[in-house]
Protein backbone atom coordinates (compact mmCIF):
# COMPACT_ATOMS: atom_id res chain seq x y z
CA UNK A 1 0.00 0.00 0.00
CA UNK A 2 2.89 2.34 0.73
CA UNK A 3 4.06 2.00 -2.87
CA UNK A 4 0.56 2.81 -4.16
CA UNK A 5 0.40 5.87 -1.91
CA UNK A 6 3.74 7.10 -3.23
CA UNK A 7 2.31 7.07 -6.75
CA UNK A 8 -0.28 9.61 -5.57
CA UNK A 9 2.25 11.78 -3.78
CA UNK A 10 2.40 14.57 -6.38
CA UNK A 11 -1.39 14.66 -6.68
CA UNK A 12 -1.82 14.90 -2.93
CA UNK A 13 0.80 17.61 -2.69
CA UNK A 14 -0.89 19.63 -5.47
CA UNK A 15 -4.27 19.17 -3.78
CA UNK A 16 -2.86 20.34 -0.45
CA UNK A 17 -1.35 23.46 -2.00
CA UNK A 18 -4.57 24.20 -3.90
CA UNK A 19 -6.82 23.86 -0.86
CA UNK A 20 -4.66 25.30 1.90
CA UNK A 21 -2.42 27.97 0.38
CA UNK A 22 -2.67 31.25 -1.50
CA UNK A 23 -0.55 34.37 -1.97
CA UNK A 24 -1.00 35.23 1.72
CA UNK A 25 -0.90 31.77 3.31
CA UNK A 26 1.73 29.07 2.84
CA UNK A 27 2.76 25.69 4.21
CA UNK A 28 6.18 24.98 5.68
CA UNK A 29 8.06 21.87 4.70
CA UNK A 30 7.25 20.14 8.05
CA UNK A 31 3.55 21.00 7.52
CA UNK A 32 3.67 19.51 4.02
CA UNK A 33 5.32 16.33 5.35
CA UNK A 34 2.68 16.08 8.11
CA UNK A 35 -0.13 16.63 5.59
CA UNK A 36 1.20 13.90 3.33
CA UNK A 37 1.51 11.58 6.34
CA UNK A 38 -2.20 12.08 7.03
CA UNK A 39 -2.83 10.66 3.55
CA UNK A 40 -0.58 7.68 4.34
CA UNK A 41 2.35 8.99 2.30
CA UNK A 42 5.87 9.05 3.68
CA UNK A 43 8.04 11.98 2.63
CA UNK A 44 11.27 13.63 3.60
CA UNK A 45 12.46 17.19 3.08
CA UNK A 46 14.57 16.64 -0.06
CA UNK A 47 11.79 14.72 -1.81
CA UNK A 48 9.33 17.53 -1.02
CA UNK A 49 11.65 20.05 -2.68
CA UNK A 50 11.93 17.81 -5.74
CA UNK A 51 8.17 17.43 -5.91
CA UNK A 52 7.65 21.19 -5.65
CA UNK A 53 10.06 21.66 -8.56
CA UNK A 54 8.19 18.99 -10.56
CA UNK A 55 4.87 20.79 -9.99
CA UNK A 56 6.46 24.06 -11.08
CA UNK A 57 7.73 22.37 -14.24
CA UNK A 58 4.17 21.15 -14.81
CA UNK A 59 2.96 24.75 -14.75
CA UNK A 60 1.78 25.43 -11.19
CA UNK A 61 2.81 28.86 -9.91
CA UNK A 62 4.32 27.77 -6.59
CA UNK A 63 6.28 30.44 -4.77
CA UNK A 64 8.44 30.61 -1.66
CA UNK A 65 6.81 33.08 0.72
CA UNK A 66 8.97 35.47 2.82
CA UNK A 67 7.91 33.93 6.13
CA UNK A 68 9.83 32.44 9.01
CA UNK A 69 10.15 29.57 8.70
CA UNK A 70 9.95 29.57 4.91
CA UNK A 71 6.59 28.46 3.48
CA UNK A 72 5.37 27.47 0.02
CA UNK A 73 2.14 28.46 -1.68
CA UNK A 74 0.18 28.24 -4.91
CA UNK A 75 0.02 31.97 -5.66
CA UNK A 76 -1.79 32.05 -9.03
CA UNK A 77 -5.22 30.59 -9.80
CA UNK A 78 -7.89 30.91 -12.43
CA UNK A 79 -9.51 33.67 -10.36
CA UNK A 80 -8.01 36.07 -7.84
CA UNK A 81 -9.62 36.56 -4.44
CA UNK A 82 -11.13 39.86 -5.64
CA UNK A 83 -12.54 38.19 -8.76
CA UNK A 84 -14.08 35.40 -6.67
CA UNK A 85 -15.72 38.03 -4.47
CA UNK A 86 -17.06 39.81 -7.54
CA UNK A 87 -18.49 36.56 -8.97
CA UNK A 88 -20.00 35.65 -5.60
CA UNK A 89 -21.70 39.04 -5.36
CA UNK A 90 -23.08 38.55 -8.88
CA UNK A 91 -24.55 35.19 -7.88
CA UNK A 92 -26.07 36.57 -4.70
CA UNK A 93 -27.67 39.51 -6.48
CA UNK A 94 -29.20 37.38 -9.25
CA UNK A 95 -32.95 37.54 -8.64
CA UNK A 96 -33.75 34.49 -10.75
CA UNK A 97 -31.78 32.16 -8.45
CA UNK A 98 -33.43 30.42 -5.54
CA UNK A 99 -31.67 30.53 -2.18
CA UNK A 100 -30.62 26.88 -2.58
CA UNK A 101 -29.16 27.49 -6.04
CA UNK A 102 -27.36 30.64 -4.89
CA UNK A 103 -25.80 28.76 -1.97
CA UNK A 104 -24.71 25.90 -4.24
CA UNK A 105 -23.09 28.24 -6.74
CA UNK A 106 -21.43 30.24 -3.97
CA UNK A 107 -19.96 27.05 -2.52
CA UNK A 108 -18.69 26.10 -5.98
CA UNK A 109 -17.01 29.46 -6.39
CA UNK A 110 -15.47 29.20 -2.92
CA UNK A 111 -13.93 25.83 -3.88
CA UNK A 112 -11.91 27.62 -6.57
CA UNK A 113 -9.94 29.45 -3.88
CA UNK A 114 -7.99 28.35 -0.82
CA UNK A 115 -9.70 27.49 2.45
CA UNK A 116 -8.71 30.95 3.71
CA UNK A 117 -10.33 32.68 0.72
CA UNK A 118 -13.41 30.45 1.06
CA UNK A 119 -13.79 31.52 4.68
CA UNK A 120 -13.63 35.18 3.66
CA UNK A 121 -16.26 34.62 0.98
CA UNK A 122 -18.63 32.88 3.41
CA UNK A 123 -18.55 35.91 5.71
CA UNK A 124 -20.01 38.00 2.91
CA UNK A 125 -22.89 35.67 1.95
CA UNK A 126 -26.25 37.42 2.30
CA UNK A 127 -28.40 35.23 0.07
CA UNK A 128 -31.36 35.12 2.45
CA UNK A 129 -31.71 38.88 2.31
CA UNK A 130 -32.08 39.00 -1.47
CA UNK A 131 -35.31 38.81 -3.44
CA UNK A 132 -35.34 35.54 -5.37
CA UNK A 133 -37.73 34.47 -8.09
CA UNK A 134 -37.93 30.93 -6.68
CA UNK A 135 -37.90 29.13 -10.01
CA UNK A 136 -35.15 26.54 -10.38
CA UNK A 137 -36.31 25.64 -13.88
CA UNK A 138 -34.45 28.70 -15.17
CA UNK A 139 -31.16 26.77 -15.44
CA UNK A 140 -32.81 24.09 -17.55
CA UNK A 141 -34.56 26.75 -19.62
CA UNK A 142 -31.30 28.58 -20.34
CA UNK A 143 -29.69 25.33 -21.53
CA UNK A 144 -32.72 24.53 -23.69
CA UNK A 145 -32.75 27.97 -25.29
CA UNK A 146 -29.03 27.86 -26.07
CA UNK A 147 -29.54 24.42 -27.63
CA UNK A 148 -32.45 25.71 -29.75
CA UNK A 149 -30.34 28.64 -30.99
CA UNK A 150 -27.48 26.28 -31.81
CA UNK A 151 -29.78 23.91 -33.72
CA UNK A 152 -31.72 26.74 -35.45
CA UNK A 153 -35.06 25.53 -34.10
CA UNK A 154 -38.11 27.35 -32.77
CA UNK A 155 -39.23 26.94 -29.17
CA UNK A 156 -42.69 26.51 -27.69
CA UNK A 157 -43.84 27.51 -24.20
CA UNK A 158 -46.61 28.96 -22.10
CA UNK A 159 -45.99 32.37 -20.54
CA UNK A 160 -47.29 33.31 -17.11
CA UNK A 161 -47.81 36.44 -15.04
CA UNK A 162 -49.21 36.81 -11.52
CA UNK A 163 -52.77 37.77 -10.60
CA UNK A 164 -53.85 39.89 -7.63
CA UNK A 165 -53.64 36.81 -5.41
CA UNK A 166 -49.98 36.34 -6.44
CA UNK A 167 -50.85 33.17 -8.31
CA UNK A 168 -49.12 32.50 -11.67
CA UNK A 169 -51.65 32.62 -14.50
CA UNK A 170 -50.97 31.66 -18.13
CA UNK A 171 -51.23 34.55 -20.57
CA UNK A 172 -53.52 34.43 -23.58
CA UNK A 173 -55.79 31.82 -22.02
CA UNK A 174 -52.90 29.38 -21.76
CA UNK A 175 -52.00 29.51 -25.44
CA UNK A 176 -48.71 28.07 -26.64
CA UNK A 177 -46.18 30.65 -27.82
CA UNK A 178 -44.05 29.46 -30.75
CA UNK A 179 -41.10 31.75 -31.36
CA UNK A 180 -37.69 31.86 -33.00
CA UNK A 181 -35.10 32.38 -30.25
CA UNK A 182 -32.57 35.07 -31.13
CA UNK A 183 -30.47 35.56 -28.01
CA UNK A 184 -30.49 35.58 -24.22
CA UNK A 185 -29.95 38.82 -22.30
CA UNK A 186 -29.20 39.10 -18.59
CA UNK A 187 -30.69 42.36 -17.31
CA UNK A 188 -31.50 43.68 -13.82
CA UNK A 189 -31.00 40.29 -12.19
CA UNK A 190 -33.12 38.27 -14.64
CA UNK A 191 -32.66 36.33 -17.88
CA UNK A 192 -34.72 37.36 -20.89
CA UNK A 193 -35.23 35.60 -24.20
CA UNK A 194 -35.25 37.92 -27.18
CA UNK A 195 -37.32 36.18 -29.82
CA UNK A 196 -38.39 36.98 -33.36
CA UNK A 197 -42.12 37.00 -34.06
CA UNK A 198 -42.64 36.45 -37.79
CA UNK A 199 -46.30 37.49 -37.77
CA UNK A 200 -45.57 40.95 -36.36
CA UNK A 201 -41.98 41.22 -37.64
CA UNK A 202 -40.92 42.17 -34.10
CA UNK A 203 -38.54 41.18 -31.32
CA UNK A 204 -40.58 40.48 -28.17
CA UNK A 205 -38.81 39.70 -24.89
CA UNK A 206 -39.82 37.02 -22.39
CA UNK A 207 -38.68 36.52 -18.81
CA UNK A 208 -37.11 33.04 -18.80
CA UNK A 209 -38.31 32.25 -15.25
CA UNK A 210 -41.91 32.89 -16.35
CA UNK A 211 -41.85 30.26 -19.09
CA UNK A 212 -43.65 26.97 -18.54
CA UNK A 213 -43.32 23.74 -20.50
CA UNK A 214 -40.47 25.09 -22.62
CA UNK A 215 -39.45 22.70 -25.41
CA UNK A 216 -37.57 22.72 -28.71
CA UNK A 217 -39.86 22.13 -31.68
CA UNK A 218 -39.19 20.54 -35.05
CA UNK A 219 -39.93 23.86 -36.78
CA UNK A 220 -36.88 25.52 -38.30
CA UNK A 221 -36.03 28.92 -36.89
CA UNK A 222 -36.88 31.89 -39.09
CA UNK A 223 -33.84 33.35 -40.81
CA UNK A 224 -33.70 36.85 -42.24
CA UNK A 225 -31.54 39.95 -42.36
CA UNK A 226 -33.15 41.53 -39.28
CA UNK A 227 -32.27 38.52 -37.13
CA UNK A 228 -28.77 38.25 -38.60
CA UNK A 229 -28.02 41.90 -37.78
CA UNK A 230 -29.82 42.06 -34.42
CA UNK A 231 -27.73 44.12 -31.98
CA UNK A 232 -28.33 42.93 -28.42
CA UNK A 233 -26.30 45.77 -26.88
CA UNK A 234 -28.28 48.42 -28.76
CA UNK A 235 -31.56 46.72 -27.83
CA UNK A 236 -30.62 46.75 -24.14
CA UNK A 237 -29.54 50.40 -24.19
CA UNK A 238 -32.83 51.67 -25.62
CA UNK A 239 -35.25 49.52 -23.62
CA UNK A 240 -36.14 49.99 -19.97
CA UNK A 241 -36.61 46.90 -17.77
CA UNK A 242 -36.70 44.98 -21.07
CA UNK A 243 -40.09 46.58 -21.84
CA UNK A 244 -40.16 46.67 -25.61
CA UNK A 245 -41.87 49.20 -27.84
CA UNK A 246 -41.44 51.22 -31.00
CA UNK A 247 -38.07 52.93 -30.95
CA UNK A 248 -37.68 56.61 -31.67
CA UNK A 249 -34.90 59.21 -31.48
CA UNK A 250 -35.41 61.56 -28.54
CA UNK A 251 -33.80 64.77 -27.31
CA UNK A 252 -33.39 65.42 -23.60
CA UNK A 253 -32.47 68.69 -21.91
CA UNK A 254 -30.42 67.55 -18.91
CA UNK A 255 -29.23 69.42 -15.84
CA UNK A 256 -25.61 68.87 -14.88
CA UNK A 257 -26.70 67.42 -11.50
CA UNK A 258 -28.09 64.28 -13.16
CA UNK A 259 -25.66 63.94 -16.09
CA UNK A 260 -23.92 61.01 -14.38
CA UNK A 261 -27.22 59.10 -14.26
CA UNK A 262 -27.73 59.71 -17.99
CA UNK A 263 -24.26 58.35 -18.73
CA UNK A 264 -24.92 55.34 -16.47
CA UNK A 265 -28.02 54.54 -18.53
CA UNK A 266 -26.88 55.33 -22.09
CA UNK A 267 -23.09 55.03 -21.85
CA UNK A 268 -20.18 57.46 -22.06
CA UNK A 269 -20.49 57.67 -25.84
CA UNK A 270 -24.03 59.10 -25.71
CA UNK A 271 -24.36 62.05 -28.10
CA UNK A 272 -24.56 65.31 -26.16
CA UNK A 273 -23.62 68.97 -26.35
CA UNK A 274 -23.47 71.71 -23.66
CA UNK A 275 -26.27 74.28 -23.82
CA UNK A 276 -24.98 76.53 -21.05
CA UNK A 277 -22.91 76.19 -17.88
CA UNK A 278 -25.45 73.88 -16.19
CA UNK A 279 -27.34 72.11 -19.00
CA UNK A 280 -26.64 69.74 -21.88
CA UNK A 281 -28.78 68.54 -24.75
CA UNK A 282 -28.61 64.74 -25.08
CA UNK A 283 -29.72 62.72 -28.11
CA UNK A 284 -30.75 59.10 -27.52
CA UNK A 285 -32.85 56.36 -29.07
CA UNK A 286 -35.48 54.88 -26.77
CA UNK A 287 -38.38 52.44 -26.82
CA UNK A 288 -41.40 54.53 -25.85
CA UNK A 289 -43.17 52.83 -22.96
CA UNK A 290 -44.61 53.52 -19.49
CA UNK A 291 -41.36 52.12 -18.08
CA UNK A 292 -39.35 54.75 -19.98
CA UNK A 293 -41.70 57.48 -18.74
CA UNK A 294 -41.33 56.20 -15.17
CA UNK A 295 -37.55 56.31 -15.50
CA UNK A 296 -37.79 59.86 -16.83
CA UNK A 297 -40.14 60.99 -14.06
CA UNK A 298 -37.65 60.15 -11.32
CA UNK A 299 -35.56 63.16 -12.37
CA UNK A 300 -38.43 65.63 -12.03
CA UNK A 301 -37.57 68.90 -13.75
CA UNK A 302 -33.87 67.99 -14.02
CA UNK A 303 -34.55 66.20 -17.33
CA UNK A 304 -36.93 67.63 -19.93
CA UNK A 305 -38.11 65.57 -22.90
CA UNK A 306 -37.86 68.13 -25.71
CA UNK A 307 -38.43 66.05 -28.82
CA UNK A 308 -40.16 64.55 -30.63
CA UNK A 309 -43.24 66.56 -29.72
CA UNK A 310 -45.53 63.52 -30.02
CA UNK A 311 -43.47 61.66 -27.43
CA UNK A 312 -43.44 64.74 -25.19
CA UNK A 313 -47.25 64.83 -25.32
CA UNK A 314 -47.41 61.13 -24.44
CA UNK A 315 -45.17 61.78 -21.46
CA UNK A 316 -47.32 64.74 -20.35
CA UNK A 317 -50.46 62.57 -20.65
CA UNK A 318 -48.72 59.88 -18.60
CA UNK A 319 -47.93 62.36 -15.81
CA UNK A 320 -51.45 63.86 -15.89
CA UNK A 321 -52.97 60.40 -15.69
CA UNK A 322 -51.00 59.67 -12.53
CA UNK A 323 -51.87 63.03 -10.98
CA UNK A 324 -55.58 62.62 -11.82
CA UNK A 325 -55.69 59.26 -10.03
CA UNK A 326 -54.94 60.90 -6.68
Amino acid sequence: MAGESQKLKLLNLAKMLYERTDENHGLTCPEIIAGLAEAGIEAERKSVYRDLDALRDFGLDIAKLPTYPVSYALVSRTFTAAELMLLTDAVQSSRFLTVRMAHRLTEGLASLGSCHQAAALSKNVHVEGRIKMQNESVFHHVDTLHEAIRRHRQVAFRYVKHDVNKRPQPQGGGRIYCETPVCLIYSEGCYYLIAYNEKHDSFPSYRVDRMQGLRITDEAAVRNERIATFDAAAYTSRTFSMFGGETTPATLLVEESVMSAIIDRFGKDVESAPVDATHARVHVTVAASPVFFGWLAQFGTAVRLEAPSALSRQYADYLRGIADSY
